[in-house]
């Protein structure tokens, strides 16, 4: 399986029209304002493995796709990871407009692709959650080296999946185990209808877990794929713990409202975490925890609460325009206060 993907991924590197790592960064200035480039990342199967520091596990070549806004003067960024699903057409057209639109350049990044992966909704472990952890570093390091974009105004915003990134790369400790370059961070956090916000991915918060760095969380009231209530309150924590952070609820909005087709499906296969799991890894300790005891909780007992309280299959997925505009507006505002965006 192993060898079947890396072959996968090679063959998708060889067919797209994507610069090496090394051209990429050679030809930032003098590149078009949009193209495809591959840079260099790893896979990092767990995340004491990624805490180990950068270039964990086998090494990757996801893709960014770039989106220059016009003009000379230097500005804001963001990088957009997407979600279980992989990259899909808002990445490539919905939110790099109205972000080019507000002076903000865009990355949006392609993890599955060049790792020979279509999706992970029925198999979250063909990707590791740290490889995109890992990829959202690289692509920060790469778009900090853009002479029209200043390295101090650079945000980061995930969907879904890709949620659990935008708050993990967040996390001091995660942070500092990457060994960026001048103390180097992401300036903001945009998870958006965010995973991992119960259940096993959902770290304990104390005060010093994450940075100050300010969070906007969006997230529609209808999603049953990843319930509001468990991000609302998970968002609630972290504030309490000192991050300056928004919560921005979508009425009548579902999964993956952002996308361009607004028929409703049900992905019959996709695992989805309940509210309920009392869950928690405490990333001090690197221990797994009943958020609801405190006490401990490890081995075969973590697959038996895993069961019964956390996992679930099915959800629905559809687009809503209207949702998705009040959502840009929302980002759009946010992105003025912190990354001083027109």
């Amino acid at each position: 399986m192993a060898l079947r993907r890396f072959t996968l991924a090679l063959m998708a590197l060889l067919l797209s029209p994507v610069l090496l790592a090394q051209e990429l960064i050679a030809n930032m200035s003098a590149g078009p304002p949009t193209g495809r480039y591959a840079f260099a990342s790893s896979s990092p199967r767990t995340l004491p493995e990624l805490l180990k520091g950068p270039g964990q596990g086998e090494p990757a070549q996801p893709v960014g796709h770039w989106f220059l806004p016009p003009g000379t003067e230097r500005g804001p960024a963001v990088v957009l990871i997407h979600g279980s699903g992989g990259i899909y057409d808002a990445m490539l057209d919905y939110w790099p407009k109205q972000f080019n639109a507000a002076g903000i350049a865009v990355l949006s990044v392609d993890s599955f692709g060049p790792r020979g992966v279509r999706s992970t909704a029925e198999d979250q472990s063909a990707v590791p959650f740290s490889a995109d952890v890992a990829d959202a570093f690289a692509a920060l390091k790469l778009v900090a080296s853009h002479p029209r974009v200043d390295p101090a105004r650079i945000a980061v915003m995930g969907f879904s999946r890709g949620g659990i990134t935008a708050w993990r790369t967040a996390v001091q400790r995660i942070a500092a185990s990457q060994q960026l370059p001048n103390g180097l961070r992401f300036a903001a956090h945009v998870p958006v209808y965010s995973g991992g916000c119960s259940g096993v991915f959902r770290l304990v918060v104390k005060l010093d877990t994450f940075s100050k760095a300010p969070m906007l969380w969006v997230h529609g009231d209808a999603d049953d794929y990843t319930p509001i209530g468990a991000c609302r309150d998970y968002a609630e924590r972290i504030g309490k713990a000192g991050t300056p952070v928004e919560f921005v609820t979508i009425e009548g909005a579902m999964h993956k409202f952002d996308q361009d087709d607004t028929r409703r499906f049900n992905v019959r296969g996709a695992q989805r975490t309940l509210e309920a799991c009392p869950l928690e890894l405490d990333i001090d300790a690197m221990v797994m925890v009943d958020r609801n005891t405190g006490h401990r909780v490890s081995g075969e007992a973590i697959q038996a609460v895993n069961r019964q309280l956390c996992s679930a299959v099915g959800a629905n997925v559809q687009g809503d325009r209207a949702a998705r505009d009040k959502a840009a507006q929302a980002i759009l505002a946010f992105f003025r206060k912190t990354l001083g965006s027109r």
